[in-house]
């Protein structure tokens, strides 16, 4: 174990959260604990993803095993946004070669109305265990731990649609067309994913992260009118612990303005807008976190030096500013990439 005498509340991370300047950027990475490492295969070759999730001694395993590895300066708790849906009623697994799979999909209205929202101490009781368990690991290194869910669009999208879809038709067309349904569906959503978080935050998270993987499918005027509401909702609910709240979606920079009003301290952006344009639309008291293009980690260094390079370049003189990719670690990506791209961030300065 690796101890430190600095305290997690005056860690670069949340020093940088609090609009804090920092000596070096603060770097963690969505999915840093994952398929790339060998150490998380050995595990993942004999247990499920759900397993793992499931028990909390081996996400608590997984949690630390970048933070272990890398000088990371946050650690988020291993699990999935889809968990939380069995314990709404869905039936869940992840099949190889498909990915995740609701094999009852909420699509009538008798479907909507036997969804439960469940109490997260009893259907997430697992991650919320793992998270009591890492506490004091990180503590001793002075790490703040992230907790997460989904957003309601991106659930609604699995729950309707039983699956990865391209266009996520069913689910779109629910919310353009039936417009009672969607509100039941969508607040039922919200709920369950605010008080998962809430929930994480007693347990001991520090900071309260949202994914909405599926948002960059919708037109502005869509978001605002029909899925903005139900994302305040459940930050709403959240926001009771008092924990800074990020807030990510691929492909969201039409989006900016729409998901800077919602009520989080942070929002993480894609690779596909230059940070510069971000904080111009987003102004300057929203904490901005990105945006490394994850394909660029499988590169040879000099070409993913470059590609760092860029991104500091438009984040340069940015206090308010927190480095991420754009998206997750490919399962591909070069553990030495990882700690070479980790170690040259902070030494940038």
């Amino acid at each position: 174990m690796s101890v430190t005498t600095t305290p997690v509340s005056q860690s670069r991370f949340l020093q940088r959260i609090q609009g804090v300047p920092t000596e070096t950027t603060p770097v963690w990475l969505m999915r840093q604990a994952g398929r790339y490492m060998p150490e998380y295969r050995a595990l993942r070759a004999r247990h499920t993803l759900l397993e793992m999730i499931r028990q909390p001694e081996l996400a608590a395993e997984v949690t630390l095993q970048p933070v272990s590895a890398f000088d990371l300066d946050a650690a988020i708790i291993f699990s999935d946004i889809l968990p939380p849906l069995e314990g709404m009623g869905l039936e869940l697994s992840f099949v190889k070669g498909e990915g995740p799979v609701i094999h009852n999909p909420v699509r009538t209205a008798g479907d909507i109305a036997a969804l439960r929202v469940p109490d997260p101490h009893e259907s997430m009781q697992g991650t919320l265990e793992a998270i009591r368990m890492v506490r004091p690991e990180l503590d001793a290194r002075g790490l703040p731990l992230i907790g997460f869910a989904g957003a309601p669009f991106t659930l609604a999208c699995y729950a309707v649609e039983g699956g990865k879809s391209r266009y996520h038709e069913n689910a779109r067309i629910l919310m353009l067309s039936e417009d009672a349904l969607w509100d039941q569906l969508m607040t039922k959503l919200a709920t369950t994913a605010g008080e998962f978080l809430l929930a994480q935050a007693e347990a001991g998270a520090n900071v309260l992260n949202i994914f909405d993987t599926w948002v960059g499918e919708l037109a502005p005027h869509h978001y605002e009118q029909r899925v903005l509401p139900y994302v305040r909702q459940m930050i709403d609910i959240a926001a009771g612990a008092g924990k800074p709240i990020i807030l990510f979606g691929v492909g969201n920079g039409p989006l900016l303005e729409a998901m800077g009003s919602s009520g989080v301290d942070v929002i993480g952006v894609d690779w596909r807008i230059d940070l510069r344009i971000a904080r111009r639309r987003l102004g300057p008291d929203l904490v901005l976190q990105g945006n490394l293009d994850p394909v660029a980690l499988l590169a040879p260094w000099d070409v993913l030096r470059r590609e760092i390079d860029a991104v500091l370049a438009q984040a340069k003189g940015d206090e308010r500013f927190i480095f991420n990719l754009g998206h997750g670690v490919l399962p591909a990506t070069p553990v030495d990439n990882v700690r070479r791209l980790i170690e040259y961030v902070h030494e940038a300065r």
